[in-house]
């Protein structure tokens, strides 16, 4: 079982996709301006938009301001709007504080997953949960791909020839029986630490923000994971200013711990 969809018209034969933006106003700007100067006008946007120590409000408006953009909930977009200010964690307080009645008003209309056409499904991170990895399992400290035969348990009730997810951060595809199965990877963070449901970090190496373009192959799909470098420097200080140099090491390196 997934959770609640919308259906939306089908995509066109190439567009980008991207998640996890994190706040990362910088990261956003950089990776719009390589998907408009290729020509693509369709983008779809896989959530956790918002909750980051940097420039919320920032994002917000690039993205509310955007046609031709599906953007899906994820589970920290959630959280900004279901959880009490005082039970969030620092990062999520910082994010709402820095957002107002309008941004929230956005988030709250956001799918949590849709259909495009009937080929293309996408979600956050599992078709039934947005805070659990669909391609990742955690493996001692860090993360590990996930068997594929447990992904298909996954997705037995998501009959798509192209499913798209976020969440890990990582960018992946795997082939999964019939179904492509991507993860563009994170705009805006390219390394984190989680508790849940273990302690563990995700941590790419490198910090150019992750992104990908899907076009149509045939009676396939066609991927290409890209990155793209931007100047850091705005982002890691406002993170410093709301004193996460954990986040500001993140932006700058790619990196959180070591």
């Amino acid at each position: 079982m997934s959770l609640p969809a919308v259906h939306l018209p089908a995509p066109p034969g190439r567009f980008a996709v991207i998640a996890d933006i994190h706040g990362n106003a910088d990261a956003l700007v950089a990776v719009l301006a390589e998907i408009d100067g290729e020509g693509m006008g369709f983008i779809v946007n896989l959530g956790d938009h918002l909750s980051g120590p940097m420039d919320p409000a920032g994002v917000a408006a690039q993205l509310m301001a955007r046609s031709g953009m599906v953007c899906i909930r994820g589970n920290h977009d959630r959280y900004l709007l279901d959880d009490p200010l005082e039970q969030m964690s620092a990062t999520d307080r910082v994010s709402r504080e820095a957002i107002g009645p309008t941004e929230m008003d956005w988030l709250a209309a956001l799918p949590v997953t849709a259909w495009l056409g009937e080929a293309v499904f996408a979600c956050h991170a599992r078709p039934a949960r947005d805070d659990e990895y669909l391609m990742e399992v955690i493996d001692g400290d860090g993360v590990a791909e996930r068997p594929t035969a447990a992904v298909a348990g996954d997705l037995e009730d998501i009959e798509a020839s192209l499913v798209l997810c976020g969440h890990s951060h990582l960018p992946r595809v795997m082939e999964v029986g019939g179904t492509l199965v991507v993860n563009p990877g994170s705009v805006g963070c390219p390394a984190y630490e989680d508790a849940e449901p273990a302690p563990h970090a995700v941590q790419n190496g490198a910090p150019e923000a992750r992104w990908a373009v899907v076009e149509r192959a045939g009676d396939g799909w066609a991927v290409e994971l890209r990155e793209t470098g931007y100047d850091t420097a705005r982002m890691a200080a406002a993170a410093r200013g709301y004193g996460r140099e954990d986040w500001a090491r993140a932006v700058e390196t790619g990196w959180i711990r070591g």
